[in-house]
């Protein structure tokens, strides 16, 4: 994969230099530095998990963009670097973009590695499917590995129509035996399964439909080749986990409807591949109050539900019948101050995720992220008690060039 994404950013970078060398044009380039210390309130549970009460993280990325002068082409190399001072397996080398792409009057052709977020809310993404996570970076799945793809867009009228080609796979990664925040029996990322006898280089194909009617922006959505979520099975020879991709096909929909300071969002998909079809949906609403208290500050009421329809035998989720309820606050100040908190309930068996965060520009190159994050309610046969032990406060400065 290293090799494969090299490649991809060196041709990436020799057509963008050439173009920009050929129109006088230059790069704009920006870069960002973050260092992140994470606080365990407790000792870990698991054997092997480090007995340090901070875990501290270095992470770099560069951006560099280019646009001929014609506005018809454009480039893009994202860079990005990890290194984590307890856990090995959350260091990391990616590439979050290194792609060239050509503009015409009702297409766009791009090549190369590319970010792609699909979904409309808050608490999951179902839809969301074409990126990697990166489970080491967080928990929360917003973190994504750069995805190696062919991407046709058309835009008409009627809608735009988006198609990937992705013919390479990008594993997942899981923090390791001396990492917080993790399965009780390691995952040992180095021996995947793979249902396909292509391994890693199996074809992906993906579409997806998106437009808007009246006050409701929809997306219909296409994808068949290796999921991203592997089943963990247990080594014969070790006691480790090992991921199991199998081959998949998803259907996916998301709405929004927007109206007045109402915003109501649906994803769902349907999805088979593993021992049968299932489907999941998570939907919900939020409410904006402008101008609280005569200030310049918003207020956003968040309420969502999570209902999942696996069995035990697809890779596990913790979202299968939760209800979320949260609040983001933006002051809309000078600082960009804002704060967003949320709680995750399962109706079933009472496993609560609680979630605190907050942001603040310091200057004009600085910015600091506060975290917090607990874990209550779990019992030994809950998922989230691998996490029990694992509540934290989490401090990011970040310095921006």
């Amino acid at each position: 994969m290293r090799i494969r994404t090299a490649q991809l950013a060196a041709l990436a970078l020799l057509v963008a230099s050439s173009a920009a060398v050929a129109d006088d044009a230059a790069w704009d380039w920006s870069s960002n530095v973050e260092l992140q210390s994470r606080l365990f309130a407790r000792d870990a549970l698991w054997p092997g998990q480090g007995s340090q009460a901070a875990q501290v993280s270095l992470a770099a990325t560069t951006e560099l963009r280019w646009r001929n002068g014609d506005g018809d082409q454009r480039a893009s190399i994202i860079p990005y670097l990890r290194w984590d001072s307890v856990d090995d397996e959350r260091n990391l080398v990616d590439l979050q973009e290194a792609y060239w792409a050509r503009e015409g009057d009702s297409f766009e052709l791009l090549a190369g590695v590319n970010t792609v977020f699909w979904g409309v809310t808050e608490s999951v993404h179902l839809v969301d499917i074409v990126n990697q996570t990166d489970a080491a970076g967080d928990l929360d799945g917003e973190d994504k590995l750069g995805q190696p793809m062919v991407n046709l867009a058309w835009q008409q009228d009627w809608g735009l129509i988006s198609a990937y080609v992705l013919p390479y796979f990008r594993e997942r990664n899981y923090p390791g035996i001396d990492g917080r925040l993790r399965t009780p029996i390691p995952v040992d990322t180095d021996r995947p399964i793979y249902e396909s006898s292509s391994e890693e280089s199996h074809v992906d194909l993906a579409l997806r439909y998106s437009h808007y009617i009246g006050d409701v922006d929809i997306g219909l959505s296409l994808f068949s080749g290796t999921s991203r979520e592997p089943r963990l099975v247990p080594a014969n020879d070790a006691p480790v986990l090992l991921p199991h991709y199998d081959l998949i096909d998803q259907f996916g929909v998301d709405l929004q409807y927007t109206r007045d300071a109402w915003l109501w969002k649906l994803e769902a998909i349907a999805r088979n591949g593993y021992s049968e079809t299932f489907t999941a949906a998570v939907g919900g609403l939020e409410y904006t109050l402008y101008q609280v208290g005569e200030s310049a500050a918003d207020l956003g009421l968040l309420l969502e539900y999570q209902y999942d329809g696996r069995s035990e035998l697809e890779p596990f989720t913790t979202a299968d019948n939760d209800v979320f309820v949260g609040a983001r606050f933006a002051l809309n100040d000078a600082q960009d101050t804002s704060v967003l908190a949320g709680v995750a309930w399962d109706t079933q068996t009472g496993e609560t995720f609680f979630n605190v965060e907050a942001e603040r520009r310091i200057g004009d190159s600085i910015a600091l992220e506060l975290r917090a994050r607990a874990f209550s309610g779990a019992g030994p046969r809950d998922l989230t008690y691998a996490v029990v032990r694992d509540d934290y406060v989490q401090i990011q400065l970040a310095k921006y060039f």
